[in-house]
């Protein structure tokens, strides 16, 4: 797989992985930046190309991005949200927010960019780290653990199972498709429905979505990656493979996950080796990472002997 050749400029809305990020001090102190103060930040990029802001101290976790438009660090009212939903695990953890890298070519598979991750992080560590995978980010990190295992000390996905349900596979085709027809909005709408089962809520939340996207992330931006990321993950199914997993896996999940039930996380679970399932109740997809419980959850599953 090609990597990003030197010097492309970075897509509007999507800044270079380098970028440096807001200077603390500059105009009036935000949260983020307090934050990024109490944390300590750093960006750069990891061997391959792949992007990665780090922030707190303490043992390393590699926190592998979910659906995301953009392949930089996030910047602005992104990397202000970020920072904040990071600050518990920041606080006994190094993160490494790892992105995918720009350019993922056509035809790109889960394997694939589960192999550039663990290059990545087999250069930059040296020895198996934790791992923690956010929806596509967790199927990215089940596939590392089970083709590249001496890559991964111990393994917590949220948002992510050894495939998605067909609900959440038809949404991403359809996602894909609308994005690749330059329909922005009706993508949206459809994306929406993996975490909103009313019609006026997927209408409502897609045209929000829609709305503030620009004011996040940037206008112009070129979704081809994500678009190619859609796809592959659409496809993806680890499940003849899940016991080739030999690193402890926590598994924690919302009991209303659309995308990724609950029988497909139990057959995850009982699939690897070594598997712990939580469950937080009232909770959808992707919803367990903003629970208050999380952190400390995954900090226990961590450090247990």
């Amino acid at each position: 797989m090609a990597l990003m050749a030197p010097g492309t400029l970075p897509r509007p809305g999507c800044p270079a992985p380098s970028q440096a990020p807001s200077r603390p001090g500059a105009g009036p102190v935000r949260e983020d930046q307090r934050v990024a103060e109490r944390a300590g930040t750093e960006e750069g990029r990891l061997a391959g190309g792949l992007p990665y802001l780090r922030l707190g101290s303490g043992p390393d976790l590699v926190l592998l991005d979910g659906f995301n438009p953009c392949n930089g660090n996030p910047t602005g009212l992104a990397r202000r949200s970020i920072l904040l939903l990071l600050r518990a695990l920041a606080e006994s953890s190094t993160v490494w927010l790892v992105n995918r890298r720009p350019g993922v070519p056509e035809g790109v598979s889960m394997a694939d960019l589960a192999a550039e991750h663990a290059t990545a992080l087999a250069d930059r560590f040296g020895a198996p780290v934790d791992v923690l995978g956010v929806s596509t980010g967790g199927s990215v990190g089940l596939q590392l653990a089970a083709a590249h295992p001496t890559v991964v000390r111990r393994l917590v996905i949220t948002g992510a199972a050894h495939r998605v349900g067909d609900l959440g596979r038809r949404i991403m085709v359809r996602v894909a498709e609308l994005h690749e027809r330059g329909e922005s909005r009706a993508a949206h709408r459809e994306h929406v429905r993996m975490s909103a089962a009313s019609p006026w809520r997927q209408l409502l939340l897609g045209d929000l979505q829609w709305l503030v996207e620009p004011l996040v992330f940037g206008r112009g931006i070129d979704r081809s990656d994500l678009v190619r990321t859609l796809r592959a993950e659409a496809v993806f199914d680890l499940g003849p493979r899940l016991g080739a997993i030999t690193a402890p896996t926590l598994v924690v999940t919302g009991d209303q996950d659309l995308v990724c039930p609950p029988d497909l996380v139990t057959e995850t679970v009982e699939g690897v080796r070594d598997g712990r399932l939580l469950v937080y109740k009232g909770r959808g997809h992707g919803e367990a990472l903003i629970d208050r419980r999380f952190a400390q959850d995954v900090r226990v599953f961590l450090t247990a002997a």
